[in-house]
């Protein structure tokens, strides 16, 4: 599309979404002849790159903008944990704006993004603070799925996972520390990619628990996410023979969800073998406690960020999350040293595994998209059960959707030893 179409577009795409989704899913978005002209300025400088490129002759030279930029003229959307110089950042809260300076540039991965030639269209809310798995948000509403709105999305990227999966754009930037960025890419019927802890792209976000805070995007196709994973990430090596396995879900949920399980289960196995009962033995006893280490760790560096606001703003926080946090601050140390040294085996049980594998595929979450009275602490522990080991492991993970029988989707994670992984490329061109 020309630069004032596409804008043009998106304005339309958001106006025709149902009112509780555009609320919930939208936190801000650029003008629509600022978005024009930004999409306007990328196109000439491909022009300009292409006429220079021409030599002396005069003549027009073909450009392949996948070699010159690779997302060159594709909209995306950020969540509102990371910076847009002169925007508020308010991390899905009604008051961060109000306690911390206003952004004067943006954020590494909106840099990084510009560079890459995408353009920054809007962004989007999210579970307060990033505290959640489930989409919910009482200030803007609780994020309702594009295609079922008696169910929520998940989160907390929750608003980029849906305004991709309604089609308004064909990506956005997500966080994941806990899965939010696996969940909901498994309930929308997305893919996911999440990044590591402590790469340059997180390092600037507002952080929840910096400790497993990491970077991570959604796309509807596996085409979008192998080239914006090429364009981010860079091309790996290429490997002769890749070597995984996959856990079913029963050996991880005692009493999973029949449909869920089955048809996950399936499409695991297509990908992978079992593990050796060795090897499987030895990562079920390593993530025995990994859910309550995660939680330990998370809420008390969570708690770490937010301590000289608890008391001020009790009254705008999320009373759950306002909890959480608080409730933090009170942990003994020796439930914060038991919880660190069980991160340490469990990096040391993914150390040994991938001395000898490339890969593990794990189910993502434990049934399809809940409705709201699904949203209880048994469905966020059951999701951390799948979801911990990786984040406890500072790990890269691919999501991968997983169509159910019922319409709804689930989905899987390919645990990954490094973003750069050759397993990504060879499984999103299956």
């Amino acid at each position: 599309m020309a630069p004032a179409s596409a804008a043009r577009e998106i304005y339309s795409r958001i106006a025709a979404l149902p009112p509780a989704l555009r609320s919930a899913a939208l936190a801000w978005l650029k003008p629509e002849r600022e978005l024009a002209a930004e999409l306007e300025r990328r196109n000439g400088l491909l022009v300009r790159r292409s006429l220079g490129e021409a030599g002396t002759s005069g003549r027009s030279k073909r450009v392949e903008v996948s070699t010159a930029d690779p997302l060159h003229g594709v909209p995306y959307l950020l969540k509102d944990l990371f910076d847009l110089a002169g925007v508020p950042t308010r991390a899905g809260s009604t008051f961060l704006d109000k306690v911390r300076a206003a952004p004067a540039r943006d954020s590494r991965i909106a840099q990084r993004f510009h560079e890459l030639g995408a353009s920054c269209a809007g962004k989007t809310h999210l579970v307060e603070f990033a505290s959640g798995l489930t989409g919910e948000n009482p200030h803007y509403g609780d994020c309702p799925h594009p295609r079922f709105p008696d169910r929520l999305t998940g989160g907390s990227s929750s608003g980029s996972a849906a305004l991709v999966a309604a089609g308004v754009v064909p990506l956005a930037v997500g966080t994941d520390t806990g899965g939010s960025v696996r969940v909901p890419a498994a309930w929308c019927g997305l893919y996911g990619f999440r990044l590591t802890p402590g790469d340059p792209l997180i390092r600037d976000a507002f952080p929840l628990a910096p400790t497993m805070d990491t970077a991570g995007w959604f796309t509807v196709t596996a085409g979008d996410m192998l080239t914006s994973w090429q364009a981010v990430v860079g091309k790996s090596k290429n490997k002769s023979k890749l070597r995984g396995c996959h856990l079913p879900m029963g050996t991880l949920i005692e009493k999973p969800e029949a449909e869920t399980a089955r048809t996950c289960d399936a499409a695991a196995a297509k990908l992978c073998p079992p593990p050796a009962a060795a090897t499987q033995g030895k990562l079920l006893d390593a993530w025995r406690d990994a859910v309550d280490a995660y939680l330990t760790i998370g809420m008390s560096e969570a708690h770490t960020v937010h301590r000289h606001w608890l008391a001020p703003y009790h009254e705008h926080y999320d009373p759950v999350i306002w909890q959480r946090f608080t409730d933090a601050g009170h942990y003994p140390a020796e439930q914060i040293a038991r919880a660190r040294a069980t991160l340490k085996g469990v990096r040391a049980a993914w150390r040994e595994f991938f001395a000898h594998h490339d890969y593990i595929v794990l189910p993502a979450v434990p049934r399809p998209a809940p409705s709201k009275a699904d949203c209880t602490p048994e469905l966020r522990r059951s999701i951390l059960v799948l979801t911990a080991p990786a984040s406890l492991g500072g790990l890269s993970v691919l999501t991968i959707p997983v169509p159910l029988p019922s319409g709804l989707t689930a989905g899987l994670q390919v645990i990954l030893p490094a973003a750069n992984s050759p397993v990504v490329p060879w499984i999103l061109r299956m």
